[in-house]
């Protein structure tokens, strides 16, 4: 991943496989969880992208003995990977993954070819690429589908990629970057300030938060590694990390719907649903987002 003959495509790299035990450390367990359908779709989709990708690749057509370039496991035919020379990940060249709309910056601001901001989130430049995101994202975001449901975690890891892809495409204009690295990194960052906003209904809440913070200092260290596209990792993480304060708020502890309260109860006892810091976090979040 971080060697000298990685290619010249910048992937989004993260391993945050552990995060998602970082805070489940709840006083109360919520009554219902949700079935997790969505991030195990997420995971076929990477996976069908992948395999649209290799099979335009078609490394056969493009190498042969002659000059020196032999397909990696050429038993698969088209799907065979390119020579390790190139790409040492296992995946297709970088000519395929600009044309399956990697992430281009002259192409996104000369071109206008705004979509590749969305597309390069489903691409990965090899199947090594492919594993560590994939599985990073079932173990992160199952437990985070379970507990807030599909629509909430879908636009976190949409809108997530986005802002990664954003950050990426400012600070990275003369490579390529593919990955899901950024939506990941936004599922870490709305795991931290729903542990913030959520401050109130945690046990062990300062254990949680020591935890979770070296979780996520661990891997964004991993985006330093040479050809590992950090700045998609950051703005992926900024971008989750403000929208957990929007999404992901629950009602303080004690707070009673109000059409489970009997006829007669005085009203004065009954507590917000939200507490003044909740509020207040998530309106400057929201304030944050749209002008940012």
């Amino acid at each position: 991943m971080g060697n000298n003959t990685a290619p010249s495509a910048d992937m989004e790299s993260s391993h945050p496989s552990s995060a998602a035990s970082a805070v489940s450390f709840h006083n109360v367990t919520p009554p219902d969880r949700w079935f997790p359908w969505l991030v195990p779709a997420f995971v076929v989709a990477n996976v069908a992208a992948f395999s649209a990708t290799m099979y335009v690749n078609d490394c056969p057509s493009t190498h042969t003995s002659d000059d020196g370039g032999l397909c990696v496991v050429p038993s698969l035919g088209r799907f065979s990977f390119e020579p390790l020379s190139i790409n040492p990940l296992f995946g297709p060249s970088t000519d395929t993954l600009d044309l399956m709309g990697a992430l281009n910056w002259k192409r996104v601001v000369w071109k206008g070819e705004w979509w590749r901001l969305f597309a390069c989130v489903w691409l990965h430049a090899g199947v090594v690429h492919l594993l560590a995101n994939m599985l990073s994202l079932l173990f992160i975001g199952i437990r985070l589908e379970q507990e807030f449901g599909f629509a909430k975690i879908g636009v976190l890891y949409v809108i997530s990629g986005f802002g990664g892809s954003l950050m990426s495409a400012f600070s990275i204009q003369s490579k390529i970057s593919v990955g899901a690295s950024g939506a990941l990194f936004g599922l870490l960052g709305a795991m931290l300030s729903e542990l913030i906003t959520n401050w109130s209904i945690y046990a062990n809440k300062f254990a949680a938060l020591i935890t979770l913070i070296v979780i996520i200092g661990i891997n964004m260290a991993v985006g330093f590694i040479p050809h590992v596209d950090s700045s998609a990792h950051i703005g992926g993480f900024i971008t989750g990390f403000l929208l957990g304060f929007v999404l992901l708020i629950r009602p303080q502890f004690g707070w009673v719907n109000r059409k489970y309260i009997p006829p007669g109860y005085d009203m004065d006892h009954v507590k917000p649903k939200h507490k003044c810091y909740q509020q207040l976090l998530w309106a400057l979040a929201l304030v944050l987002l749209i002008t940012g």
